[in-house]
């Protein structure tokens, strides 16, 4: 299989490329004077072969993007398009009237054989692609691994709330780490109480996880809180690395140990590869 990568994951590409013993086809990005993008894919003949185009859709050009690697392989034999960060994912419904449902405008855009999609933030939608087949993948297991790798003290995986305890019991499914998930409780009209479910957090490394961190302000608050009912050192775990404005700043600020993320949107902080879930996933079509 032919392992395209597009401009905003060349380096995930080139990882998948190594997990299935080959190199990543060589690809010229470039913009015309008015901004327009322009892709080629150079010296390789991909006519009647299987293709792998692997572009994360973080930005409106990134989708862009994805739509002319796929134009470009339409002599494939087969094409299958795999989106570690889908953009648009949350705009899943309407919740005022005149909306658009962004997330089924753009998923409509994509045609493919096989699309798979790394814990997309609402399943659904997956429902308007147009492909034989639309799988999420899930990495949550992932960070978990590395989790355990950082021999942290008396380690505990936390959810930040009871609907993403799914990625805390993934997490630690392989590991044996503990986990639980915070719980609001509010005391008065004006006061609200955070805490662990189940745990004593006393004296123990807290890891925070979630499926992405986009401004950081909910975990900033957390990460505070957890702090003072006594955790040790707190970090933070997520799939997709949003860290939009100055979230990190403001994680750092509110004393975060360290952010782990995979490099579904590849950032200083994605230490995690998914690139072995996606080779598995292409092994396997």
């Amino acid at each position: 299989m032919k392992i395209i990568g597009g401009p905003a994951s060349q380096l995930l590409a080139s990882r998948v490329a190594r997990e299935l013993n080959d190199k990543p086809i060589l690809c010229e990005f470039d913009k015309f004077p008015d901004g327009e993008q322009y892709i080629r894919i150079l010296d390789e003949d991909i006519e009647n072969e299987r293709v792998a185009i692997i572009q994360c859709t973080y930005s409106d050009s990134d989708l862009i993007s994805l739509l002319q690697l796929i134009d470009a392989c339409e002599d494939a034999k087969q094409i299958n398009v795999i989106i570690p960060y889908l953009g648009y994912s949350r705009q899943d419904k309407k919740f005022k009237n005149g909306e658009a449902i962004s997330a089924r405008a753009i998923t409509r855009t994509l045609t493919a054989d096989n699309v798979f999609t790394v814990n997309v933030h609402e399943k659904s939608i997956l429902e308007y692609i147009n492909a034989n087949s639309a799988n999420d993948l899930e990495a949550s297991y992932l960070l978990g691994n590395h989790i355990e790798s950082l021999d942290l003290k008396n380690p505990l995986i936390v959810a930040p709330d009871s609907g993403a305890i799914y990625l805390a019991e993934n997490a630690s499914s392989k590991t044996g780490i503990e986990y639980d998930y915070l719980e609001k409780e509010r005391i008065s009209g004006d006061e609200v109480s955070i805490k662990t479910k189940n745990m004593d957090i006393t004296g123990r490394d807290v890891v925070l996880i979630d499926d992405m961190i986009a401004t950081g302000g909910t975990m900033a608050e957390s990460i505070k809180i957890l702090k003072s009912q006594g955790a040790n050192d707190v970090y933070l775990a997520c799939v997709h690395p949003v860290l939009a404005k100055n979230a990190v700043l403001r994680l750092f600020n509110a004393g975060v140990r360290d952010i782990i993320s995979t490099d579904t949107i590849e950032k200083a902080e994605s230490a995690v590869s998914v690139a072995p879930l996606i080779a598995d996933s292409l092994n396997k079509i």
